[in-house]
C-alpha cells in the first residue's frame, strides 16, 4: 500500500490566508521529504475556509521545491471554466513538472461556486462531461479547432496562423495526456463505473461510511471489464482522515477533541453536505437522525498512537477490501508540531508495520484460493 496526501484543504476562515497558504505548502514540501508518493489539491472560489482558489496555481508555486512527489489536481473542477483554459493550464503545468502530475477533475460539489459560474441549479454532471470532452479532444489534434457544445465552444478557425504556431494549443508533455483520476462520493456510485470505462481511476473520499467506501470497488470493476480490461487494485486510491502521535492521550484529544483540526473539518463538512442534501452519506440507515458532529468526528477519523493506528487501517482495509494507495489528508494544523509529527510517523512508522502485516497475510491467502 502507497501512500499519498489530499488536502481540500480546509482552515478556519478567521484564519490570514497568506499563513494558511504557506502552512499548505509546507505541508506538501514535508511530504515530499518523507516520500510521500502524491499529493492531492482542491481548490474553491467562494469559501473562505477553503482559500485556495486554483489548485493548479498553487501546485505551480511548489514544483520547482519539489523532487519526488507527484502532484495533483484535486480536483478541477470543470463546469468553473472554459474547456481551452483548463487544457491550457493544465498542460503548462505537466510540462513545468515533467510529468510528475496527475489529474483530479470533477463537476464540483460547493453550491456557492456553482452559483456565482452561473451553473447553480444546472446539469452540472452534463457540463462536466462537455467539458473534459473538449479537453480530450483539444489534446488529440492541432488548431485550427471547431468544437461546438451546449455550453461550450472552441474555435481558432478564422485567426489561425500555422507557421507561426498561432491557434493551437499546448498539449501535455505526458501524452496522449497526464493520468485522470475522479472522486468517489456517491453510495455505489455510477460514476465510478463510467469513469472506470473510460480509464479514469477513483479517489473514494475520507468522509464517508466504510460501507459506502466498499461499494465503489465493485462498480470500478464493473467498469474495467465492461471495455475488456483487468481491474487492479493498485488504481483504486482511498482517503482516511488519520492523526498519529507519540502517546495515545495526546493523539485522542487532537484528534477527536473540539479543539482539533478534526472536529472542525467534520462541523465544516456536516453543516455543507448536510444542507445540500447529502446526509445520506454519513448513516447507513436513512430514516435515522442525522448525526452530531462528534459522532461522525469520532465514526471517520483514525486517531491514536502508531500501533493503535495500524490496527485501525488493517481493519479498515479488512472491511473495504484491498486498495492501492492511502490518501492522508492534511487537516489544518491547530498544533504545527503535531500535525508535522503525524505526517512523519504515519511515513516512518504507521506505513512499514501497515505493509509488513499485508505481506504476511498474503501467502495464507493465496494458500486459501
Amino acid at each position: 500500500m502507497k501512500l499519498g496526501m489530499f488536502m481540500m484543504p480546509l482552515h478556519p476562515p478567521g484564519r490570514n490566508a497568506w499563513e494558511t497558504l504557506v502552512e499548505d505548502r509546507e505541508a506538501i514540501l514535508l511530504a515530499d521529504k518523507l516520500g510521500y508518493c502524491e499529493a492531492l489539491v482542491g481548490e474553491h472560489v467562494t469559501d473562505l475556509a477553503e482559500n485556495v482558489t486554483s489548485c493548479l496555481m498553487f501546485l505551480a508555486s511548489v514544483a520547482h521545491e519539489t523532487k519526488q512527489i507527484v502532484l495533483g489536481s484535486g480536483t478541477v473542477n470543470m463546469p468553473n471554466s472554459h474547456p481551452a483554459a483548463i487544457a491550457a493550464q493544465v498542460a503548462m503545468l505537466d510540462h513545468i513538472l515533467k510529468g510528475r502530475f496527475i489529474m483530479g477533475i470533477s463537476p464540483g460539489g460547493l453550491m456557492s461556486d456553482a452559483e456565482v459560474f452561473g451553473n447553480y441549479k444546472k446539469d452540472r454532471n452534463e457540463i462536466f462531461l462537455e467539458s473534459i470532452n473538449m479537453v480530450l479532444e483539444i489534446w488529440k489534434r492541432d488548431g485550427p479547432y471547431n468544437l461546438e457544445g451546449k455550453y461550450f465552444h472552441v474555435t481558432t478557425q478564422n485567426t489561425m496562423i500555422p507557421d507561426i504556431g498561432q491557434g493551437t494549443i499546448l498539449k501535455p508533455y505526458q501524452r496522449p495526456h497526464p493520468p485522470i483520476v475522479v472522486t468517489a462520493v456517491a453510495p455505489h456510485s455510477k460514476g465510478v463505473t463510467e469513469a472506470a470505462k473510460r480509464g479514469w481511476m477513483p479517489i473514494s473520499a475520507n468522509f464517508l461510511l466504510p460501507e459506502w467506501v466498499a461499494s465503489h470497488w465493485p462498480k470500478y470493476v464493473d467498469g474495467r471489464k465492461a471495455v475488456g480490461a483487468e481491474p487492479s487494485a493498485a488504481e483504486w486510491r482511498v482517503a482516511k482522515s488519520i492523526f498519529v502521535a507519540d502517546d495515545d492521550k495526546v493523539a485522542k484529544r487532537y484528534g477527536y477533541g473540539s479543539e482539533g483540526p478534526h472536529h472542525f473539518y467534520f462541523k465544516q463538512l456536516l453543516r455543507k453536505l448536510v444542507w445540500g442534501g447529502r446526509s445520506n452519506l454519513f448513516k447507513l440507515d436513512q430514516n435515522a437522525p442525522d448525526p452530531t458532529v462528534e459522532e461522525i468526528t469520532n465514526k471517520l477519523v483514525f486517531a491514536g498512537s502508531v500501533n493503535s493506528v495500524v490496527d485501525q487501517i488493517l481493519a479498515f482495509r479488512e472491511q473495504v477490501g484491498d486498495f492501492g494507495t492511502l490518501y492522508y489528508p492534511c487537516h489544518d494544523w491547530v498544533d504545527p508540531a503535531l500535525g508535522k509529527r503525524s505526517m512523519q510517523l504515519m511515513a516512518e512508522e504507521v506505513m512499514p508495520r501497515v505493509n509488513a502485516a499485508i505481506a504476511k497475510s498474503a501467502p495464507k491467502a493465496a494458500a486459501a484460493a
